[in-house]
């Protein structure tokens, strides 16, 4: 429990950093909404641009004048955030210990190594659900002028709910990094470059029919904001996908912070 209160201690200026980032993110976006709002002449200037960029960015399949539709595409930027976070928090929060050479505290602690994992892994996880509840909170309150119905909020809710399995997702991914990882300082690094590239890998699925069946690879997709939209509901396979990887990176993590060497 030292730990777990420790780690949540050390990453709350993470935390409030990242948090602050989100909810300067959904005021600017909601002021800009003011321009969109009801305004049938940004959907034609809309259509005016190239299909493959429409495709990329998810816009066809939103009204951008409606609050709902405005919402759904703010989703991109919500899961992408999500994920860089949790991937920092992830890595770092096991590498921190042999770059910050403070490691000698957790190696002289009555615990096993699998309880430290554990414990600054559910830190890291209440950060990952902190961040979830503050961006839902700032959305509710940024866009209270424009009179959000029922439909808004359920939308709303799916989405913090599809961002924080997207968060789970990369989470295992950044400690399966900084417990495996002997260049323990390139752990975070590695971790966005993972982010980057499945995001990549989304725009281009989007893009291109042919390249489809790389929403299989890319948890971007698994939550697609049109189909959350469309469908209202998060699909029971790629939860299930997300369910598997994140087991897999945990157990991967557990398995490697146990038997490699640690740099003090």
């Amino acid at each position: 429990m030292n730990i777990f209160v420790r780690e949540l201690k050390a990453n709350l200026k993470s935390l409030l950093i990242w948090s602050a980032i989100v909810a300067l993110l959904i005021w600017i976006a909601v002021a800009k909404f003011s321009a969109f709002a009801g305004n049938p002449e940004m959907l034609a200037m809309l259509d005016a641009m190239p299909p493959a960029m429409l495709n990329a960015m998810n816009m066809r399949a939103f009204n951008l004048t409606t609050l709902n539709g405005f919402y759904g595409l703010m989703f991109i930027y919500f899961g992408l955030m999500g994920a860089m976070a949790a991937a920092m928090w992830g890595s770092d929060i096991i590498s921190k210990e042999e770059r910050d050479k403070t490691v000698e505290f957790s190696l002289v602690l009555p615990v096993s190594r699998p309880r430290v994992v554990t414990a600054k892994a559910l830190a890291a996880l209440v950060n990952c659900l902190a961040f979830v509840l503050l961006t839902a909170a700032v959305s509710v309150l940024a866009v209270q002028r424009y009179n959000p119905d029922q439909a808004f909020y359920h939308l709303l809710v799916l989405e913090m709910e599809a961002m924080f399995v997207i968060e789970l997702v990369f989470l295992a991914v950044g400690l399966l990094l900084g417990c495996a990882m002997k260049q323990y300082k390139r752990s975070a690094a590695v971790a966005v470059g993972i982010i980057l590239t499945t995001y990549v890998m989304s725009i281009a699925s989007l893009m291109q029919k042919d390249l489809d069946f790389l929403k299989y690879a890319t948890p971007f997709r698994y939550f697609d904001a049109g189909e959350l939209y469309r469908t209202g509901q998060l699909e029971g396979v790629y939860l299930a996908i997300s369910a598997a990887i994140v087991v897999a990176c945990l157990a991967g993590a557990y398995w490697a912070y146990g038997r490699r060497d640690l740099y003090i």
